[in-house]
């Protein structure tokens, strides 16, 4: 429901993609700034909120974690932040998506040698139980 000093959670919710009680969750650790109330109790959402949330949103998909997203956010979110001072965060964040997937090009490696080895056909000695 659309207040006309700004947005109800369930707008906000179906405009950013983020669960409601995640944008709940999000106020009560300081991710997202506390909205102001109407005097029924109703939060009122802005622009500003709807930016940070999808900020958030594309972040997490990104695989940021929630130290970085705070991190970006402290710098002055979205709409302040330096680009050089975000640049740093994404930089680091991509070497650890590299050495994750190296990682995993060993594993799959590994795996895949084993299970060649393995023959399948009941024997007692399996190449996969060996190595797991």
């Amino acid at each position: 429901m659309r207040d006309e000093k700004g947005l109800a959670i369930g707008e906000l919710s179906r405009r950013t993609g983020v669960n409601i009680e995640t944008i709940r969750y999000f106020e009560r650790v300081g991710i997202v700034a506390t909205p102001p109330r109407t005097s029924g109790g109703r939060r009122v959402y802005g622009a500003g909120h709807v930016r940070v949330l999808g900020f958030i949103r594309g972040a997490r998909e990104l695989g940021f974690t929630p130290a970085e997203v705070r991190a970006i956010l402290s710098l002055g979110g979205p709409a302040q932040a330096s680009c050089s001072e975000v640049r740093e965060i994404a930089a680091h964040h991509l070497e650890r998506v590299r050495a994750k997937m190296a990682d995993l090009a060993q594993l799959e490696s590994l795996l895949a040698t084993t299970i060649d080895r393995c023959e399948g056909d009941g024997a007692a000695s399996c190449a996969v139980i060996e190595i797991a």
